[in-house]
């Protein structure tokens, strides 16, 4: 599979690609742990299908210290013990906030509740935002055929500004 358009080079994707990446910077300096983001990100992109977005979200959260072991047990975190409950809770956010064709009601109310119970305002108002950005890049990812595997954690970085 060939990627389709190189968003990185063209430059209307490349000023809209910046302004995102800025978006998500919102996101990362809140006070939404750093590893509920990453595994948030990664499980959407899991369920997407995204290999570029899995690529950078599993190298990212590693950089950062997160385990190999917990990374592998993202996809089935529910059958996993590696996994607080706040994190079990934020897990389960991203899955129905990811499904939104699945269910009518999109978010469950007992999901929400769970998330209530373990967030702030602020932290759930980050985790909102996340689904929401983390499905809009994998799904131009997706459309363009992005491929995994090129990506070095914080190549990004220097885009952001």
């Amino acid at each position: 599979m060939e990627t389709r358009l190189n968003l990185f080079e063209n430059e209307i994707s490349a000023k809209f690609f910046k302004r995102f990446a800025n978006a998500g910077l919102v996101i990362q300096q809140s006070s939404l742990p750093h590893s509920t983001q990453e595994l948030v990100s990664l499980r959407a992109s899991q369920i997407n299908g995204c290999g570029w977005c899995i690529d950078m979200h599993t190298k990212e959260a590693t950089a950062a210290g997160e385990t190999a072991v917990r990374l592998h047990l993202v996809a089935a975190w529910r059958e996993a013990s590696v996994f607080t409950e706040a994190e079990r809770a934020a897990l389960a956010f991203a899955e129905e906030g990811t499904r939104l064709a699945d269910a009518h009601q999109g978010v469950s109310d007992e999901t929400w509740a769970q998330v209530r119970k373990h967030y702030d305002d602020d932290q759930l108002a980050a985790l909102v935002c996340l689904v929401g950005l983390i499905n809009a890049a994998n799904r131009v990812a997706v459309i363009v055929h992005q491929q995994g595997g090129s990506y070095e954690a914080g190549m990004f970085a220097a885009a952001l500004g």
